[in-house]
């Protein structure tokens, strides 16, 4: 009797799929003529594009978010921006979870790869800490946005927009409803602002340092010594890259993107062009106004992007911080590469490195789609580089892609958020053993 092989969907599967449907419900959604203002509804390659931005938290808009969608439709963007930046396979087993109903080991293994934990030990209790910190947090920057946006517009109106900026920058989101002052204006009306400025800042640094981080820092408090390698590495880049990063641009930018700001508003203006960059999506300065360091700069701090396991993506902080600490082993000759009086194992600089190489091919694949269509290279690098680090920040071709470049960034979006190694590893998940080993 012929056996019949059984089909079952390996975790990285699931999430691949399982996205893709959250984006595809929600492009449909959007589609509706209820979620659009003019009541005509939007069409589905546009409606696509703008799910897949709000679903893989990157914030790129072919339309003004807020000109364009009704109540419904901003309502409709922020669940899939949250939905997103939870992980859906996380947001799926909540209820269940707050029902009393036990988790398997298949639902364990999920969740570990949606929010990118280290370990399957402990994972529930990890994911209530997530879930539970993601919306304090973002009912405290929801209140404190509130209270300051209620000076610009009604009460009514600065509560909705103080939750979905708070939503969406904890995300890295980038998605804005401050249209009503300047269509694609972003936060640019708020550049010298402290409260918005320190808010949104500090939600986009929180969201998007980890969940693992965050239980590793509430565990052990003030007692670095005993963070997790993990920990240290993201704490240390992250610190370093922001002063680096907002050092840099205060100077670079003083005769560019920054002209005309008083020297307490450039601070804040470098700050935020710092923290910014990496997967959040917001502006508070013109980006085609920058110059070309400081485009440059901005493409490596998206390239870099968040930490694993986080509300961001990019390349990663492990990612590059491995890399950096290979290359400088090499250059001094030494074997092995000891950080925080540990020793990286060969396989993570090996997976930096596969990584690395992955993304910047389908970056610099998806920059040579979108020149061919009229782009100038620098825009059309800019622009992939955002849509694979799911960042959000464009220098103004986003409104005027053509239709094969809005496949290509939803593409890129789509790899950004799931992983592109993870999205061939779930097309390709079949492991082959050689048989043969070769004389070296």
């Amino acid at each position: 009797m012929m056996k019949v092989r059984r089909f079952t969907l390996t975790p990285l599967q699931i999430l691949s799929i399982g996205f893709a449907l959250v984006i595809l419900i929600g492009g449909i959604l959007l589609t509706l003529p209820v979620c659009s203002r003019d009541g005509n509804g939007l069409p589905f390659v546009d409606a696509l594009f703008t799910s897949t931005s709000a679903t893989c938290v990157t914030g790129l808009v072919l339309c003004d978010t807020y000109t364009q969608f009704s109540g419904v439709g901003q309502a409709a963007i922020l669940c899939l921006i949250q939905v997103g930046g939870l992980g859906f396979v996380t947001v799926g087993i909540l209820l269940p979870m707050a029902l009393g109903k036990r988790i398997g080991l298949r639902e364990r293994s999920l969740m570990k790869e949606s929010i990118g934990a280290l370990k399957i030990g402990g994972i529930v209790r990890l994911v209530r800490k997530a879930v539970f910190g993601t919306l304090l947090l973002e009912l405290i920057g929801a209140v404190v946005l509130w209270i300051r946006f209620a000076r610009d517009m009604g009460p009514v109106s600065a509560l909705w927009a103080g939750v979905f900026h708070s939503v969406s920058a904890f995300c890295n989101a980038g998605f804005d409803i401050l249209g009503r002052n300047v269509p694609f204006g972003s936060l640019t009306n708020y550049v010298g602002d402290v409260t918005v400025n320190v808010t949104i800042m500090a939600l986009i640094v929180v969201g998007g340092l980890g969940f693992i981080v965050w239980d590793d820092v509430l565990i052990h408090r003030h007692h670095v010594r005993r963070y997790a390698l993990h920990t240290k590495i993201v704490l240390s880049v992250t610190a370093a890259l922001i002063a680096l990063g907002a050092l840099l641009f205060y100077f670079m930018e003083a005769d560019a993107a920054f002209a005309g700001l008083s020297a307490e508003d450039r601070v804040l203006a470098a700050l935020f062009q710092s923290v910014s960059p990496r997967t959040a999506g917001f502006n508070t300065v013109d980006l085609g106004k920058l110059s070309e360091s400081g485009s440059i700069l901005t493409m490596f701090l998206m390239m870099v992007g968040a930490s694993p396991g986080s509300t961001g993506g990019g390349l990663k902080t492990t990612v590059f911080f491995v890399m950096v600490c290979s290359m400088l082993a090499y250059l001094r000759s030494r074997d092995s590469i000891n950080v925080f009086n540990r020793k990286i194992e060969p396989q993570a600089v090996q997976r930096a490195f596969n990584s690395a190489m992955l993304y910047l091919l389908l970056a610099v694949s998806g920059a040579l789609v979108i020149a061919l269509q009229g782009v100038p290279a620098s825009d059309a690098m800019f622009e992939a580089l955002s849509a694979i680090g799911t960042v959000g920040l464009s220098k103004g071709v986003t409104p005027g892609l053509t239709l094969l470049s809005k496949v290509v960034v939803i593409l890129l979006m789509y790899s950004g958020r799931v992983g592109s190694i993870s999205v061939l590893m779930a097309v390709t998940d079949r492991r082959i053993k050689t048989q043969i080993n070769h004389v070296e």
